[in-house]
């Protein structure tokens, strides 16, 4: 799954990787971006516009449109049948932005989280479906991020990593085809060899610290052998 992730970039190096998005004011800087939390989204019917969406899908269909965080990832395997995330992943798939995100290692009762990003310092350009919940006029816009398979870097910290369009060809093909079978294709684990990770410090275990000292590499601890 994908639990916390990161956008701390300008709005210059955005525009550089996604040229058809216009960004006219500063972003908004956050180290630890939490389920339930507003995070950047390029959604398919406006492409053009840099969205500040509800991170957990709401569906259209919910009684109370309360965002319980529990659909803060959609598994890629069997999404074009899940009742919350069959129409969102044929008409109302996005883009997510972030520099990196965080996984966490187990070591007996404690978690140790680990700081994952592309090796080249790209922007890291997460597939993700959103939803949009009326009540009355009023709107509320909330995405997921649609996870696969850990590749080889990813999978001695955890099982499952997000699906990562790392050219701009799939980039634009994830916003704008119709085609189902299209749609599955682009959905594949990322390559190994971009991907970075170090583990960084337990404060960003908790989501009330929000800082840049989130994103500095802590040593690994040395061992008897």
């Amino acid at each position: 799954m994908c639990g916390r992730f990161s956008l701390a970039t300008s709005k210059e190096k955005l525009q550089q990787q996604l040229p058809f998005v216009e960004t006219t004011e500063t972003l908004r800087v956050s180290y630890n971006i939490a389920p339930t939390q507003h995070a950047y989204v390029v959604t398919d019917d406006q492409p053009e516009r840099l969205q500040y969406l509800t991170w957990g899908l709401v569906p259209h269909w919910s009684n109370d449109g309360k965002n319980t965080g529990r659909l803060i990832n959609a598994r890629r395997e069997g999404i074009e049948t899940k009742p919350s995330f069959r129409i969102p992943i044929r008409k109302r798939r996005c883009l997510i932005p972030a520099d990196s995100f965080y996984e966490w290692r187990r070591e007996g009762v404690r978690k140790i989280p680990y700081r994952i990003f592309l090796e080249n310092g790209e922007l890291m350009l997460f597939a993700g479906i959103w939803d949009i919940w009326y009540s009355g006029d009023y709107g509320l816009k909330t995405f997921s991020i649609i996870t696969t398979d850990a590749n080889e870097d990813v999978s001695f910290i955890h099982n499952r990593m997000p699906v990562i369009l790392t050219d701009p060809e799939s980039q634009k093909r994830w916003l704008e085809t119709d085609d189902l079978d299209e749609i599955a294709n682009l959905m594949q684990t990322p390559p190994g060899c971009p991907i970075k990770m170090y583990r960084v410090s337990e404060l960003v275990n908790s989501v009330v610290n929000n800082s840049p000292e989130l994103h500095f590499e802590i040593p690994e601890p040395p061992t008897l052998f």
